[in-house]
C-alpha cells in the first residue's frame, strides 16, 4: 500500500479543542473591544503553526483582518523588525480606503513599509487614542525618537484599522525574534486596552534556554492582565493513533501505527515525516535527522561528545559511566552536561542522563563514523563485564557486544538474556536475543559456543516464543526449519519433540492446522514404543488435543487417558494437565458439564503449580467455554477474566490462548452490555501477528456498528477482509457485523451479500463452521425483510424467495451443525429464534408470538441483542393493534439503547414511537420528529461535490465562489458532523441521510 501524507493545511487538527476553545474565546473578546494576547508554548512540530492557522481562519471567516509574520533563524546579527514587517507588509498595498488612510498618516510606517506612499501628517481628527497617547512619547527628548516613532505608528495603525474590523496578529517563532522585534512586542502588549485586536504569539520552549534573551521577556510579558498563556503538549497515545490513521488516504497496519506512535512520542511533525518516508519505519528519514542535528550544532564540542556517548548507550547513562566511556575530566564532563541540559538536549531522570526526545537520540547515534561508533559500544561492553550483573545485565552486554562487532562475547549473553527474559514473563524479548544468536551462529568459532546449544536447539525455542508472543507464522516457520535440520544421527527424543512443537504451532493457525496430525503422528511413530517419560507424555497430550480436533473423539480419549498415566508415572505435571485438559473438553462435548468442568479445573491447577503458563491458560480457555456454552454469561467472564491476568502476569497476552481469552471475554461484554468506552484493542504489543490483531478488532467491531460508528466500521471491515483464511473467526465476526452495518445504512443488498458470503466461505472452508450459519443468516434475513417491505411501499413485488431460501438455510445450519456440547445451545436456540420471527415478516406482517419468544430467548444474557427484539416485537404488536404492550416493549429497548449509547437502535425505537404517537420517558417531544438537517443549502452544495471527487478549486468553479470560501464551507460542515477530514464528511453524511446516493 502506497502512503500518502496528508501535508500543510489537511493535516487534521487532533486533541488540541481546549487549546482552540481558548484562542476563540480570546478572540471574541477582542471582538467587543476586549484587547488582548496569547503565547503560544511547545516543542518544534507539536502543531503550533497548525493551530495557529485554525484560528486564522477562523478569524478570516467572521470578516477579521488576519497578518501573519515570522522570525527567521539567522543567527547572530538578526533582522530588525522581520516578523512586523512581514505582519504588516500587506497594509501598504491593501484596496481597503480605510487602511490605506491609516497607513498614510503614519510616516514613520515607511522603515517597516518600503512600498507605503507617506501622506499628510496626522491631525487631531485623524488620531486614534493610542495616537494620541503615543505622541506624548515623541515630546520626550531622552528616548530614541525614531524607534518611539515606529512603535506609536504600529500601534496605532492597529488600534485605527480595528476600529473598522477586529484583526488578528499573529507572530511566530519569537525565540528566533531579534531585540527590536522583542522591544516592539513588548511596547505593543503593555498598551493593550480597548482595541478590537488580539495578538497571538509562539515559540519553542525547547529553545528557551536559561540564557536566551526571550526569556526575560515572556517573564515580564505574562504578568500584564491582558496576557494568558497556552502551552502545547505532545499528544497523548490515542490522539497520536488518530493523527496517524488521518495522515493517510488508505488503511495502514496496525503495527506500523504503533511504531509510529512510539517513535514520534506525540510530536505530529515527526508522525508525519516518519510516515511519509518509508512503509517500516525502521530508518530517520534524512530530512528529519537534519532538523533535529540543526539545533545540536551550536553546542560546544565537549558537549556534543556527551551526546553521542549517550546516543550509543541507548537508555539513561549514570555520571560515572559518562565519565569512563568519553575521556573527559570531571570539570569538563559538569560543563558539557549543564549545557546539554539547559538547552533541552537532555533531561534529568533519577538521577540519570537521557535525551530529551528518542528520536533526537537515533540522529545523533546515526550521525556517528563506524570507528566512533564501534569504540564507543566497545568500551560500554567492557565497563558492563566489569560491574555486578543486574537485571537486564546480559541484555546490554550482547547489544553492545554485538555493536562492537565482538560476536564471541556476544552468542553466550544473548543466549543468558533469552533465560532471563523467560523468567520475567517477555517471551517477546527473549525471541528477538534467540533469533540474534541464530544470526551469528555461524560466525562464531564452534570452540567458542555454549557446549549446551546447538542449532537445533535455538530453532525450537524461537518457534516456541514466537508462538507465545504473537507471532504465530513465524512460529510455525521455525518449527520447520528444525524438522529440516534433523538428520539420521539426531536423538529419538530430540526428532520427537521437534515434531511435536511443529504440530503445535500448526494448530494455531486455522488455514494450517491440516497438517498438525500429521506432525504430530510422526513425533508418535517415534516415540511409542518407548518405555514412559516425560517426552512420551507430552507427545501423548498433543496428540490427544489434535485428534479431539478432527472429531476423533474415541481416540483421543484413549490418548489422553494414556499420557495421564505416562505423565503421573514420568512426575511431570504440565503434561498430565494437558492431558486432563482433552479429557475435559470430551466430557463438554458429551454433555457432562459436571465432569467437564471438574477436569477443567483440575488441569488449571496443576498447570500452575507446574509452572506450565500456556498449559494453565489453555484450561482456563476451556473452562469459559463450557459456561459460555451453556449461556452462563456471569460465570463465563469470571473464567476469562481470571485467564486474562494470568496472561499478563505471564507475558502470554498475545500467545495463541491468551488472546482467545481476551477475545471471548470482550464478546461476552458485548453481549452483557458492558460496553468499553474505546477500543481495546487501539495499542497491539510491537510485533503482534497482524492475524492476531485483527481477530481482536472483528471482536470489537460489533460495538462500533451497534454504537453508529458506520466510518469507522466500513475501514475496519476492509482491512479484516484479507484475514478470513487464516482466522475463520475473524470471517465469522467481520461478517454479522458487516451485515448489520449495512442494515442500518438501509443498503440491504450489501447486507444480504456480505452475510452470504461469509457463510459461503465457512462452508467451504469447514463444516464445522456451519453453526455459525444460524447467525449470519439472521443478519441477512432482517435485510431481506426490509427489502421487501420496501418494495411493497413502492407497489412493486416483493422479493419473497430469496428470504425463504435464507431461513432454509439457517434451519439446515442448525439441524447439521456440530454445537460444541452436542446440542444446540442458548445462542444458538436465541438466534434461530429470531431469524425464525424476521422470516414471519416476508409475506407481510410478522408474528408477535414469534417475536415475543425471540426477546424471551435472549432472556439469558445479551441486552443489546434482546433490546433489537423488542423493538421489532413493538413493531409487530402494533401491527395486530396492541399499542400499550408496544409501548412496554419500546420503553425498554429505548432505555437500553440510551445506556449503552447504542444510536442506530435508539433512532429505529424513536422513529417507531413517533409514528405510534408513543411517548418515551425523558425524550422530549422535539426528539421524535424527523432530525433536522444540520447543514444549510450552499453547506450541502459543497459537500455534494466534494462526494463526487471534486477539488476545493473545481467545487468552487462550478458554485461560482473562492476556493478559500469553499475551504470555509467545508471546516464548518466537519465541524458540525463531528469529522476530522473531508471524506468522513462525506461517509458521516451518508450514514447520517444527509447526502442521497446517486
Amino acid at each position: 500500500m502506497r502512503l500518502v501524507p496528508r501535508l500543510g493545511s489537511g493535516i487534521p487538527l487532533v486533541a488540541r479543542g481546549d487549546e482552540m476553545r481558548r484562542l476563540r474565546a480570546g478572540f471574541a473578546r477582542a471582538e467587543h473591544g476586549e484587547a488582548g494576547a496569547v503565547l503560544v508554548a511547545g516543542d518544534a512540530g507539536v502543531g503550533k503553526t497548525r493551530l495557529l492557522a485554525e484560528l486564522a481562519e477562523f478569524a478570516t471567516a467572521r470578516g477579521a483582518l488576519v497578518l501573519t509574520g515570522r522570525c527567521l533563524d539567522v543567527r547572530e546579527g538578526g533582522l530588525p523588525y522581520l516578523p512586523f514587517a512581514e505582519a504588516l507588509g500587506p497594509l501598504a498595498t491593501a484596496d481597503d480606503a480605510a487602511v490605506g488612510a491609516a497607513v498614510r498618516i503614519r510616516p514613520a510606517l515607511a522603515r517597516l513599509l518600503p512600498l507605503a506612499q507617506p501622506g499628510p501628517v496626522a491631525t487631531a481628527e485623524h488620531m486614534s487614542a493610542g495616537s494620541e497617547r503615543d505622541m506624548a512619547y515623541r515630546l520626550r527628548p531622552e528616548q530614541d525618537l525614531g524607534q518611539l516613532q515606529l512603535f506609536d505608528a504600529v500601534l496605532g495603525v492597529l488600534t485605527e484599522i480595528a476600529e473598522h474590523r477586529p484583526v488578528l496578529l499573529v507572530l511566530e517563532d519569537l525565540h528566533w525574534a531579534d531585540g527590536s522585534t522583542r522591544n516592539l512586542l513588548s511596547f505593543l502588549l503593555s498598551r493593550l486596552r480597548g482595541q478590537r485586536l488580539l495578538v497571538v504569539a509562539s515559540y519553542r520552549g525547547e529553545d528557551v534556554y536559561r540564557r536566551h534573551p526571550l526569556r526575560g521577556l515572556l517573564v515580564e510579558l505574562v504578568r500584564l492582565p491582558a496576557v494568558a498563556q497556552i502551552e502545547l503538549h505532545p499528544l497523548k497515545d490515542a490522539d497520536a493513533r488518530a493523527f496517524v490513521e488521518a495522515l493517510a488516504d488508505g488503511p495502514l497496519a496496525p503495527e506500523l501505527v504503533t511504531s509510529v506512535v512510539e517513535r514520534s512520542e506525540g510530536n505530529p511533525f515527526f508522525a508525519e515525516e516518519l510516515l511519509a518516508s518509508c512503509s517500516d519505519c525502521v530508518d530517520l528519514p534524512a530530512g528529519l535527522a537534519e532538523v533535529l542535528l540543526a539545533r545540536l550544532e551550536r553546542l560546544t564540542s565537549d558537549a556534543q561528545r556527551v551526546l553521542r556517548v549517550i546516543a550509543v548507550a541507548g537508555e539513561s547513562v549514570a555520571h560515572a559511566a559518562l565519565a569512563e566511556v568519553s575521556g573527559l575530566g570531571e570539570d569538563e564532563l559538569d560543563e558539557a552536561l549543564r549545557e546539554a541540559v539547559q538547552y533541552h538536549a537532555l533531561v534529568v531522570e533519577k538521577g540519570a542522563y537521557t535525551f530529551r526526545h528518542a528520536l533526537l537520540q537515533e540522529a545523533v547515534y546515526g550521525d556517528l563514523l563506524p570507528g566512533e561508533r564501534t569504540r564507543m559500544h566497545a568500551a560500554y561492553a567492557a565497563r558492563i563485564r566489569r560491574t555486578p550483573q543486574g537485571r537486564g545485565h546480559d541484555a546490554k552486554l550482547a547489544y553492545h557486544s554485538l555493536q562492537s562487532r565482538d560476536l564471541t562475547a556476544a552468542l553466550p549473553a544473548l543466549l543468558r538474556a533469552a533465560e532471563e527474559a523467560e523468567r520475567l514473563g517477555a517471551p517477546g524479548a527473549a525471541l528477538r536475543h534467540v533469533e540474534q544468536a541464530l544470526e551469528i551462529w555461524d560466525a562464531v568459532p564452534p570452540d567458542a559456543r555454549p557446549p549446551d546449544f546447538d542449532e537445533l536447539r535455538l530453532l525450537h525455542e524461537a518457534s516456541y516464543f514466537a508462538g507465545t508472543s504473537g507471532e504465530p507464522e513465524r512460529a510455525i516457520a521455525y518449527a520447520r526449519s528444525a524438522v529440516e535440520a534433523l538428520s539420521t544421527d539426531t536423538d529419538v527424543v530430540r526428532a520427537s519433540k521437534t515434531w511435536r512443537r511443529l504440530a503445535e504451532s500448526l494448530m494455531n493457525v486455522e488455514s494450517e492446522s491440516g497438517g498438525a496430525l500429521d506432525a504430530i503422528n510422526r513425533a508418535w511413530d517415534l516415540i511409542e514404543a518407548t518405555e514412559s517419560s516425560k517426552t512420551r507424555a507430552w507427545v501423548l497430550a498433543t496428540r490427544a488435543a489434535i485428534l479431539r480436533s478432527f472429531d476423533r473423539h474415541g481416540e483421543s480419549l484413549v490418548s489422553a487417558r494414556t499420557a495421564v498415566e505416562d505423565a503421573r508415572a514420568a512426575g511431570t505435571a504440565g503434561a498430565e494437565a494437558s492431558a486432563l485438559i482433552t479429557v475435559g473438553a470430551l466430557a463438554d462435548n458429551a454433555g457432562d458439564f459436571a465432569e467437564a468442568r471438574a477436569r477443567l479445573t483440575e488441569a488449571a491447577r496443576k498447570a500452575r503449580d507446574a509452572t506450565a503458563p500456556s498449559v494453565e491458560l489453555r484450561a482456563l480457555c476451556f473452562l469459559g467455554y463450557s459456561y459460555d456454552d451453556q449461556g452462563e454469561l456471569p460465570e463465563a467472564i469470571d473464567v476469562f477474566e481470571r485467564g486474562i491476568k494470568r496472561a499478563e502476569e505471564t507475558g502470554m497476552t498475545w500467545s495463541a490462548y491468551g488472546l482467545e481469552l481476551r477475545a471471548r471475554h470482550l464478546s461476552l461484554q458485548y453481549q452483557r452490555g458492558n460496553w468499553p468506552a474505546e477500543s481495546v484493542t487501539a495499542a497491539p504489543a510491537r510485533g503482534v501477528s497482524s492475524v492476531l490483531t485483527a481477530r481482536m478488532t472483528a471482536t470489537w467491531l460489533p460495538v462500533v456498528v451497534s454504537r453508529g460508528g458506520f466510518a469507522t466500521a466500513g475501514k475496519l471491515l476492509a482491512e479484516l477482509r484479507t484475514h478470513w483464511r487464516a482466522e475463520p473467526l475473524t470471517a465469522i465476526a467481520a461478517g454479522g457485523a458487516g451485515a448489520e452495518l449495512a442494515y442500518w445504512q438501509g443498503d440491504h443488498e450489501t447486507a444480504i451479500r456480505r452475510a452470504a458470503e461469509a457463510m459461503d466461505y465457512l462452508d467451504a472452508l469447514d463444516p464445522a463452521y456451519r453453526l455459525s450459519g444460524i447467525r449470519l443468516g439472521a443478519g441477512a434475513l432482517a435485510a431481506a425483510v426490509a427489502r421487501a417491505a420496501a418494495a411493497r411501499r413502492r407497489g412493486e413485488p416483493a422479493d419473497v424467495e430469496g428470504g425463504a431460501q435464507l431461513i432454509e438455510r439457517v434451519r439446515r445450519a442448525a439441524a447439521t451443525g456440530r454445537p460444541r456440547s452436542g446440542s444446540l445451545g442458548p445462542e444458538g436456540q436465541a438466534w434461530l429464534a429470531r431469524a425464525e420471527a424476521i422470516a414471519s415478516g416476508l409475506p407481510g406482517a410478522p408474528d408477535p408470538a414469534l417475536w415475543a419468544e425471540a426477546v424471551e430467548k435472549f432472556g439469558y444474557g445479551p441486552v443489546y441483542e434482546q433490546a433489537v427484539c423488542r423493538w421489532q416485537y413493538a413493531e409487530a404488536l402494533l401491527t395486530v393493534g396492541e399499542p400499550e404492550q408496544a409501548a412496554a416493549e419500546l420503553k425498554q429497548a429505548h432505555e437500553t439503547a440510551e445506556k449503552l449509547r447504542a444510536l442506530p437502535l435508539r433512532d429505529a425505537v424513536r422513529e417507531v414511537a413517533r409514528r405510534a404517537r408513543i411517548e418515551l420517558p425523558g425524550v422530549p417531544a422535539a426528539a421524535l420528529p424527523e432530525r433536522v438537517d444540520p447543514l444549510t443549502e450552499r453547506e450541502r452544495a459543497v459537500l455534494e461535490r466534494v462526494a463526487l471527487g471534486r477539488t476545493n478549486r473545481q467545487v468552487g468553479e462550478e458554485l461560482y465562489i473562492s476556493e478559500k470560501t469553499v475551504s470555509v464551507h467545508l471546516s464548518r460542515v466537519m465541524a458540525k458532523l463531528g469529522a476530522t477530514r473531508r471524506t468522513e464528511a462525506v461517509a458521516i453524511a451518508y450514514e447520517r441521510g444527509l447526502l442521497v446516493r446517486a
